[in-house]
Order: C-alpha cells, then structure tokens, then sequence
C-alpha cells in the first residue's frame, strides 16, 4: 500500500465519522443532539451502528498514522496520531455508560461507573490528549499560516472537549449543550487531521 494511499485514509476518516453520527442521530426519536454526546449513539438495539463508525475510523486513523511515520516530519506526531486511533478503537470497543438522560429512563449520571464506561472513558481522554499535542507537534512548518491554524485548532480542540465533558459531568451551565460544544470540538480535531493529511500530501 502506497504512502499516498495511507495517508488519504487520515483526509477521509473525519467526513466518514461526522457523515455517520449525523445520520444515526437524526433517526433517533429521543436522541438530543444539541445535549447528548455522540458516545450516547452506541447505545440501544441500533448501537452497533456507532460502535462500527468508532472501529472503522480508529483504523483509518491507525493506518493514517502509518503514512505519518513513513513520511511525516515527525515520528513523534505519528506516535500520537496512533495513539489518537487507538483511542477511538478503545471507544468502539468499550460501551459508553448512559448520560444526560439517554437512553429514555436513565439517570443524568450514574452514581458509580461500569467497568466498561469507565474504559471507554480512559481511552477516549488518552485519544484526545493525543490529539490535541499532535496540533502543536505537527504545527513547525515553512507555512506561517500552517503553524498559526495547527496551535489554534490544538487550543481550541482542547477548550472545547473540556467544556463538553463539564457539561456532560452535569454542570448547570453547559449540560443542555454539552453535544453541540462536543460536535464543535470534533469538527475542529476532524478537520485538523484532514487537512494535515492533505498538508503533507502536498509537502
């Protein structure tokens, strides 16, 4: 498999998972998008379908993350951009527990984790840790707009993640958008890896 090849696969995880999540979500009757997070979507009789998105996009990521070691500046980036698939694989694997109210009859918060939501959790914060270092790792460039959008995107990717786990820990002030703020983060992180795909294809 052609570098090129490896490295298109990081340009099309993002629009595959967003394209995914946004048609999951609107065949949900209960499902709130603006106040649930996507994570919610692996739940219930249709949950595979989400569950899949996460599988198939980690290892379009893990295989992305191939090309970046073969020919990105960094294999430090390329590092943490496998780190980064292998926390949406861990995600995928490892149901989420119910927030927010979702399912229907839930509590907003479980008093105590499953072993399973607390595992999706760890790798969902390892993946977006990794990430969001991955911005500024991969920001020196010839591009003085290349390093000024990469910094903005790993500060902004991080804001608003935290803001989205406030909300879905129950803070009055975030809770009834914790999904739209976690919808603006993931666009951001998306897009990043999309274009830095695209970035080096054309280094």
């Amino acid at each position: 498999m052609g570098n090129q090849v490896l490295l298109a696969c990081g340009m099309a995880a993002g629009p595959v998972f967003t394209l995914a999540y946004l048609l999951e979500g609107a065949s949900r009757v209960d499902y709130q998008p603006f106040r649930h997070p996507v994570s919610s979507l692996s739940l219930g009789r249709a949950g595979w379908a989400q569950t899949v998105n996460f599988l198939c996009v980690g290892l379009l990521s893990l295989i992305f993350s191939v090309g970046l070691w073969n020919v990105g500046p960094s294999r430090c980036g390329a590092l943490l951009m496998g780190t980064w698939a292998a926390g949406l694989l861990g995600a995928g694997a490892f149901q989420t527990d119910p927030v927010s109210g979702y399912p229907p009859g839930t509590p907003d918060r479980l008093q105590h984790h499953t072993r399973a939501g607390a595992l999706h959790d760890l790798f969902s914060l390892i993946g977006f840790l990794a990430l969001t270092v991955a911005c500024f790792v991969f920001a020196p460039s010839s591009s003085p707009g290349w390093v000024i959008y990469s910094i903005a995107s790993g500060v902004f990717f991080a804001t608003t993640m935290a803001l989205a786990s406030a909300a879905f820990s129950q803070h009055q002030r975030w809770v009834d958008i914790g999904g739209l703020i976690q919808r603006i983060s993931l666009t951001i992180g998306w897009t990043w890896q999309t274009l830095l795909a695209v970035h080096i294809l054309d280094a």
